[in-house]
């Protein structure tokens, strides 16, 4: 005899189709909110997924989950370079291509602001989340460098974090990538004085 309450609590997995449109979803949301900004018709995401906007209000039935998945899906890939960029290039030069994708994240993220600062609970949970992946990313890459001579050591992984996102803040006159250049500026005060010899 089997459990059907153990069966109904199980988790679906989601069809290769499903799972497709999502990955579309969430891309073409992207780029639209970068674009135009997190209020934009549900038809322009949809049309440059090339789903239905059934298909966006199954999967996202807010705009708040749409946002928070978008802005997750960012994290999860920047935490995820961090090893990629570490197997391929010497210490220092991976953690400074690793803060580059940062920067290059959280400028992006711009778009986003009107939204995360909104109140709407749906984004408690969204600076956590981003300390949890990106700390550990960061943490890694740093104690490396340090090791390798590359940075000096002791640099906090969360301080870090905090001066990208500061440096990356919008200033009314500057161009977008006025953050990424702040952030090579900082990276080449991370440099320990040997690396700088």
């Amino acid at each position: 005899m089997t459990d059907d309450t153990t069966d109904a609590r199980a988790p679906r997995r989601m069809r290769t189709d499903a799972r497709r449109n999502v990955e579309a979803l969430l891309e073409a949301a992207k780029t639209v909110f970068v674009t135009s900004g997190v209020d934009a018709p549900a038809k322009e995401i949809t049309d440059l997924a090339g789903v239905g906007v059934g298909t966006l209000y199954r999967h996202f039935p807010q705009r708040s989950d749409l946002i928070k998945a978008v802005i997750e899906r960012e994290i999860d890939a920047c935490a995820d370079a961090a090893p990629a960029l570490a197997a391929s290039h010497e210490p220092g030069v991976a953690l400074a291509q690793w803060l580059d994708r940062l920067a290059a994240f959280v400028a992006t993220k711009r778009g986003f602001a009107a939204a995360l600062h909104s109140g709407d609970p749906a984004y408690d949970g969204l600076s956590g989340y981003l300390l949890d992946k990106l700390g550990p990313a960061l943490a890694s890459l740093l104690d490396t460098a340090a090791a390798s001579g590359a940075v000096r050591a002791g640099i906090s992984p969360r301080d870090l974090l905090y001066a990208v996102a500061k440096l990356c803040a919008p200033l009314p006159g500057e161009q977008s990538d006025y953050g990424r250049r702040m952030v090579a500026l900082l990276v080449d005060g991370l440099r320990s004085a040997d690396a700088q010899r």
